[in-house]
């Protein structure tokens, strides 16, 4: 298949060539359009524009109430859970048990949760003692009754945030929702998830592997090995194996795409329409562009998140979004949520190789001012920076913006 036929599959693979709906979003949208079809959300605690697990949803829906989001993992019915799967993710609760491998082998688990956990196992005890009388709570009000220094022994906050994430890890807590201020409330796995779930039986490795990448699949339409295994962050032999045996089963698809050089495979059940027709900003969290190899092959874009990269040395920008119009990404705008003048900042906006300037600047403004309105900022600031910077004001981006949630 050509990369164009390979780009519309996997955006509509991803939801992107979904008819949005008309009316107030849901959860049954929410589970359909955007969860059913990515799989899982990630989460990132960074909020200078919007926190990172609520804007595929916009990407997807347009403006919604992202209280739908909240009540998905943090109220009962819960069908969704926090856990380690791309990152740390919002995931249906059909799927934990397929991320037990994972919770048996805490050891995977970074420095120092598992450095606790081997050197402190009676604080990982206590830990979880006060969360079994206490849940859900989170690690400040943990911390609050930790014991007193006697004989030159005692616990820090760090230390109990650390044998908490170490419980987190290994499954025998997770997440009951996050306070206002996005801290986690941690509670009994068994208090949380529903009872048909923790009662799931475990299944091998290897079954989950597959489950795992057929998943992983369908939420990318066509992939090459890499992005597969980076959907679920799983380990490469156990993914080499399930893509192998999905390939005898006939639910993977070899493919070539031309100028790839990595074997591809669709999932037997992929869309490709004949063109998707949108316009959005897309967070630098989405699963579209996860595996920056494939967002390179499929879509010329060369993306790199630039938080951490000192200020004198970003080219784009701190928090830029890359602008999705039709089937290409034809800009990039770094973006900032001015709350309390209740602004959207655009610091810089660029435009990519081969596009339109101005036709890209007439749609990237339409979008800005959409994305002001759900955020409820009531304006959008003229652009500071950027070779797009020109167009974009000509285009009127600066006005005032009307709520749409």
């Amino acid at each position: 298949m050509t990369v164009a036929q390979a780009r519309r599959m996997a955006l509509a693979a991803q939801g992107f060539a979904d008819r949005a709906p008309t009316g107030a979003v849901g959860a049954r949208q929410l589970r359909k359009i955007v969860v059913g079809r990515t799989g899982l959300l990630q989460i990132d605690s960074v909020n200078v524009l919007q926190r990172a697990h609520y804007l595929p949803v916009y990407s997807r829906l347009g403006a919604y109430d992202p209280s739908v989001l909240d009540a998905a993992s943090g109220k009962r019915p819960r069908w969704l859970f926090e856990y380690w799967g791309h990152e740390a993710s919002l995931l249906p609760v059909e799927l934990q048990p397929l991320l037990r491998w994972r919770m048996a082998r805490a050891e995977g688990a970074w420095g120092g949760p598992r450095s606790i956990a081997a050197q402190r196992p009676d604080l990982v005890a206590w830990v979880l003692k006060e969360v079994g009388e206490r849940g859900p709570v989170t690690s400040a009000q943990i911390e609050q009754d930790v014991p007193k220094p006697k004989d030159n022994w005692g616990w820090n906050w760090s230390d109990v945030k650390k044998a908490l994430e170490w419980l987190f890890y290994s499954g025998d807590i997770t997440s009951a929702g996050r306070t206002t201020q996005f801290a986690r409330l941690y509670d009994l796995t068994e208090r949380v998830l529903p009872a048909a779930v923790v009662h799931t039986p475990t299944p091998e490795p290897a079954e989950a592997y597959r489950k795992l990448v057929e998943l992983s699949a369908r939420g990318l339409g066509v992939a090459a090995e890499p992005e597969l295994r980076d959907y679920f962050r799983l380990p490469l032999a156990g993914a080499r194996t399930a893509i192998a045996d999905l390939v005898e089963e006939g639910v993977l698809i070899p493919v070539q795409v031309q100028g790839w050089k990595q074997q591809a495979w669709r999932h037997r059940d992929a869309a490709m329409p004949r063109r998707v027709a949108v316009s959005t900003l897309v967070s630098p969290f989405d699963p579209l562009i996860w595996e920056r190899g494939r967002t390179e092959r499929l879509f010329d874009l060369r993306y790199r998140i630039e938080i951490y990269v000192p200020q004198e040395q970003r080219v784009h920008g701190y928090y830029v979004l890359p602008f999705l119009h039709g089937d290409r990404f034809a800009a990039r705008v770094d973006l900032k949520a001015d709350r309390r003048a209740g602004v959207l900042r655009v610091p810089a906006a660029w435009s990519e190789p081969g596009t339109d300037p101005h036709a890209t600047a007439e749609a990237l403004a339409v979008e800005l001012r959409r994305l002001a309105g759900w955020l409820g900022l009531s304006d959008v600031a003229p652009p500071e920076r950027g070779d797009l910077a020109s167009a974009l004001a000509d285009a009127g981006v600066r006005g005032s913006v009307s709520s749409v949630v």
